[in-house]
């Protein structure tokens, strides 16, 4: 299955997402600039490509980059205001978008497989929550982040979960409630991204952690990432708790048997994924 799938995304691919597979790292590109705006066709693609990345055990790392000047400017406010004409003035319609918007977001969180967001131009509002519900997000020099809906009357408030999730309260407040664009230097200050590099290394610095991050125990990122997501909802005594016995499993996961002996035989370990 691997063989075929990783065939198939070498093909140049039209539509709202591209995809691409190389040594272990799926990009998935977001192509339909100017905006990459994420109307219900794009959420459609990206969930389909990483429901099938989750399956495809040749997948180590996802990355999430786009075409154009703009990351991604968040929902197709054209398709949302087109709508308006339906008998229910567009409420089955926009409760749909943003229904599978929120499992978009979700399935990044939950994927067992870290992905990376490549931020080079314009990330707002839902673009905004993209960046902020992947594990890690390295921006070019040139981008920019913003949650504007307050200023046209509809404030960003399932941006506001991702954001929140990341940054300060006061900082997400100050987005949220101000509306006001915030530069790469400003978005690492406030936690919303890991780097922030000049344009022109902007790919090559997102694959070099790819491809690290390619290399560990395929096991080991999923436990890891599971974890990390679920301890951070819970209280201090019962994430330890959690945290411990799932040291204890991994501890006794073939991978972590074959990199301690590794370590200590000073050699290069084998990942089985068991």
């Amino acid at each position: 299955m691997a063989e075929v799938v990783a065939m198939r995304r070498d093909e140049q691919q039209d539509g709202p997402v591209r995809a691409a597979f190389a040594d272990g790292i799926l990009r998935l590109t977001l192509s339909k600039p100017p905006a990459n705006a994420l109307s219900l066709a794009t959420i459609a693609a990206m969930r389909s490509e990483l429901d099938a990345a989750r399956e495809d055990k040749a997948v180590r790392v996802v990355i999430i980059a786009a075409a154009g000047k703009v990351f991604c400017a968040g929902h197709d406010l054209k398709e949302l205001t087109a709508h308006r004409a339906d008998a229910d003035r567009g409420r089955e319609f926009y409760q749909r978008t943003m229904e599978d918007c929120a499992q978009l977001m979700q399935a990044i969180v939950r994927l067992p497989k870290p992905v990376i967001a490549e931020v080079d131009g314009t990330a707002t509002a839902a673009g905004c929550q993209l960046v902020a519900s992947c594990d890690l997000a390295i921006a070019s020099d040139h981008a920019t982040f913003a949650t504007p809906g307050v200023n046209i009357g509809l404030f960003c408030s399932t941006p506001m979960v991702a954001l929140s999730r990341n940054v300060s309260r006061k900082h997400a407040m100050e987005m949220l409630l101000t509306g006001e664009t915030i530069d790469a230097s400003s978005a690492r200050e406030f936690g919303l991204i890991n780097r922030v590099v000049p344009r022109e290394y902007l790919n090559q610095v997102v694959t070099k952690y790819a491809q690290t991050i390619a290399s560990k125990s395929p096991l080991t990122l999923k436990i890891g990432k599971e974890a990390f997501y679920e301890q951070a909802e819970m209280g201090l005594a019962d994430a330890y708790d959690y945290a411990a016995k799932v040291m204890v499993e991994n501890m006794l996961a073939r991978d972590a048997e074959e990199g301690i002996g590794a370590f200590v035989e000073k050699r290069k370990p084998q990942w089985t994924g068991e």
